[in-house]
């Protein structure tokens, strides 16, 4: 079983700043793919960010240039810089630890809302 524990969402102004955490168990961490999804009210989850174990990274178009998803092996951590935030952007976030096909791990998620 893996756990995933995200942090750092909260309210930020448009044009502003937050970084995401996510804390993942497990003592293989370094073999998982990471990634960043985000749910709007009303809307399907759908994939922010997701980065490999070789460290292949790779974005959903809205959010290219403004977002930035990076590993730390060493803390079992991936996280998630967002600047130049939108309105738009506001949606629960969730962590996902990619083992194999029909084994992945999700976090509780953490709400980022952008608002001025």
């Amino acid at each position: 079983q893996v756990q995933l524990v995200e942090s750092g969402g909260g309210l930020a102004q448009p044009g502003g700043s937050l970084r995401l955490s996510c804390a993942t168990s497990g003592s293989i961490f370094r073999l998982y793919t990471m990634g960043w999804y985000r749910q709007a009210p009303g809307k399907q989850r759908e994939l922010v960010a997701r980065i490999t174990s070789g460290g292949i990274s790779n974005y959903v178009d809205s959010v290219k240039g403004r977002f930035t998803i990076s590993r730390d092996n060493a803390k079992n951590t991936v996280y998630l810089q967002m600047n130049s935030l939108r309105p738009e952007d506001t949606a629960v976030y969730y962590c996902n630890a990619f083992i194999v096909v029909g084994i992945d791990y999700w976090g509780q998620g953490t709400q980022v809302t952008v608002s001025s």
